[in-house]
């Protein structure tokens, strides 16, 4: 609980639909208390015995609400081998090689993408295995639904001799160490089964401070195990979660974590200001990056695939029914429009659908049509705007003829559908800055070919920090206690060296964060 602060001397957004600002803001017991006039905030302020910053003429906005982030991915991404940017198989082993050294078991990374790669090609457990063949090696692709592992780590996930189509070969039949989607969790379990519960904590415990460090206040947690919300719950019981977490679970392999839930009567909500259970996170389909989104007609680059259902529709509709009649909120990630029209059949058949606030996450390839269901059903969106700027190559994948179904977020607020926006980090960067620019931009100054043909889907300002703090707040159920800085709610702000209003559009990304508070508590 906060200590009562008054801030005075600033410019201080209260919320950004309307857009309403304040010179003075007073916080008691966590929340604000006043927003008004410098001289009345003074005189409340003394009579609560407040202490009083002096902002200086400093900017104070709300805290960004970050829908969808892998927390555990971030901490893992601090500590580990970051690929992002790498162009060239050549410097991913360079970088493998020099960081082998510093572990005793498995040597991870995350981030690479083939499409930068010089050499035009993926890279292979041969590759690997030339600078490190006695140690297992897992290197995650950007998009997080395939990897490159090297033979050791293959033959400790039991890959090698893997029928499954996922475990990608060559025209020899030899397994080539590019996985994909389930054959990738299964190495992904071998590995988190070599990380001690000392790991994970240090992991959430870094991701918690980055994410305070760059004015997150609220975070939607997604694909979260029992360990790790075990680990969760121990960093609120020693009060070190700097930043609001509300955790979307796993079902688990057999349901078991469902179940679970069930029998204890868990429903959305359950927890305190700090870590809440929302919901149930599926799966439907995988990324355009590594051509497992699921299609209704194939890629253009490669035209004798449409992607991947991970997820039979009976099983997905019994499921999906399953966590609805348990009062858990549905996270289902559909990115492809086959995966899209699966998701939509499945919510048409739930009945009082709004009252969750199901949820489909990043809905990258959307057709009219289906704009039209998303807005008559009520289901709210989780869009990550930063991808238009990571999948520059998008139209390779999907060709012109698709270019106004990818990413068209202002045709999506237009229809009046609700949107949150999330980073999906560590596959994008966290900074949410990097995403408000890419959202108003549409990566027009990185000549992206998709800006070329849909610059009609850029988002104003507003629009963008809208769905990046109220937007989020309402799909997360909490609309009434974070998003804005109304009177009532909580005090979660930060503090801010630049107004976004009065910069360039080009210059949004280099806006930093001076300070975050999370209920009045200065978290960073």
């Amino acid at each position: 609980m906060g200590k009562c602060l008054a801030l005075i001397n600033g410019k201080i957004y209260l919320s950004y639909e309307p857009l309403k600002t304040s010179e003075s803001l007073v916080i008691a017991g966590g929340r604000v208390v006043f927003a008004g006039r410098k001289s009345s905030a003074l005189t409340v302020s003394e009579l609560l015995e407040c202490d009083v910053i002096d902002l200086e003429g400093k900017i104070v906005l709300p805290g960004f609400v970050d829908a969808h982030v892998h927390l555990d991915g971030v901490g893992m991404h601090l500590n580990t081998i970051d690929l992002r940017g790498v162009r060239s198989i050549k410097e991913l082993k360079d970088k493998v090689k020099k960081s082998a050294d510093e572990v005793t078991s498995w040597v991870f990374g995350h981030g690479w993408d083939q499409e930068l790669f010089v050499e035009g090609r993926w890279p292979t457990r041969w590759d690997l295995d030339e600078v490190v063949s006695g140690k297992p090696v897992l290197l995650t692709r950007i998009c997080g639904h395939a990897a490159v592992l090297n033979t050791k780590a293959m033959e400790v996930a039991g890959l090698m001799s893997s029928n499954s189509p996922h475990v990608l070969r060559n025209e020899k039949g030899e397994a080539i160490g590019i996985v994909k989607e389930e054959a990738l969790e299964v190495a992904r379990k071998k590995f988190r089964e070599s990380l001690t519960l000392e790991d994970h904590k240090k992991f959430l415990e870094d991701a918690i401070k980055y994410a305070a460090s760059l004015g997150i206040t609220t975070v939607g947690f997604v694909s979260v195990n029992d360990v790790t919300l075990k680990v969760l719950e121990e960093l609120r019981s020693e009060g070190k979660l700097l930043v609001r977490v509300r955790v979307y679970l796993n079902p688990g392999e057999e349901k078991e974590v469902l179940r679970t839930l069930k029998k204890l009567g868990i429903r959305s909500g359950f927890g305190d200001d700090y870590l809440k259970i929302r919901g149930i996170k599926i799966f439907t389909d995988g990324s355009l990056g590594a051509r497992t989104a699921w299609l209704t007609e194939p890629y253009s680059d490669a035209p004798d695939t449409r992607g991947s259902r991970l997820i039979d529709e009976e099983v997905l509709e019994k499921l999906a029914r399953e966590v609805h009649e348990a009062g858990l909120q549905l996270a289902i990630h559909a990115i492809g429009d086959a995966a899209i029209d699966l998701v939509l059949r499945t919510y048409s058949n739930i009945r009082d659908l709004r009252k969750l606030r199901h949820r489909i996450e990043h809905a990258s390839v959307v057709r009219p049509d289906q704009i039209s269901k998303i807005r008559e059903l009520g289901v709210s969106l989780v869009i990550q705007p930063h991808f238009i700027i990571t999948d520059w190559w998008v139209l390779k994948r999907l060709g012109e003829s698709r270019a106004t179904w990818v990413y068209p977020f202002k045709t999506l607020i237009n229809s009046g559908i609700m949107l949150g926006i999330s980073t999906d980090s560590p596959v994008e960067p966290l900074n949410p800055w990097e995403t408000v620019y890419a959202a108003v931009t549409r990566g027009e100054y990185e000549g992206v070919d998709l800006f070329k043909l849909t610059p009609h889907e850029k988002l104003s300002l507003t629009e963008v920090l809208y769905s990046y703090t109220q937007g989020s707040a309402y799909i997360l159920g909490e609309e009434n206690s974070i998003g804005t800085l109304e009177v009532g709610k909580f005090a979660d702000f930060i503090i801010v060296d630049k107004d976004p209003y009065l910069v360039d559009e080009k210059t949004l990304r280099e806006i930093r964060v001076l300070a975050t508070y999370v209920g009045g508590v200065k978290t960073y």
